[in-house]
């Protein structure tokens, strides 16, 4: 998604400004997270999680994790640091481009799993 114009002019905080995006995406879920928060499932698979306008935690297998912490893309999950999960600061522009960038690595490879597992097209 492209911004034509910057995130504090629109008066929308990051957290509100990820639910819209993902959100919109088909097959996307939006919820209340069980530990607080507001996440995102395609499915039974939950993608990840905001945590209000702090960060997003996004679920991966260890090895895209592992992937994503050595470029610098995202942080180790700060509760869970060894799994697959991975958290992204969304306290700037940058950051909530990353986090946005992320989701969209987490949503198709979710989509490709759920069109794999019904054996649609």
């Amino acid at each position: 998604m492209t911004r034509t114009q910057p995130l504090e002019a629109t008066h929308v905080g990051a957290g509100g400004h990820l639910s819209a995006v993902v959100g919109s995406w088909p097959g996307v879920e939006v919820g209340a997270h069980r530990f607080g928060g507001v996440e995102f499932r395609i499915g039974r698979r939950e993608l990840g999680h905001l945590h209000g306008d702090s960060h997003a935690d996004i679920a991966f297998p260890r090895r895209v994790r592992d992937e994503l912490v050595a470029a610098g893309r995202a942080l180790p999950h700060r509760a869970i640091p060894d799994s697959g999960w991975v958290s992204v600061p969304i306290d700037s522009e940058e950051g909530i481009e990353a986090a946005r960038e992320i989701f969209r690595m987490a949503y198709d490879r979710a989509r490709a799993a759920k069109v794999r597992a019904e054996g649609v097209r």
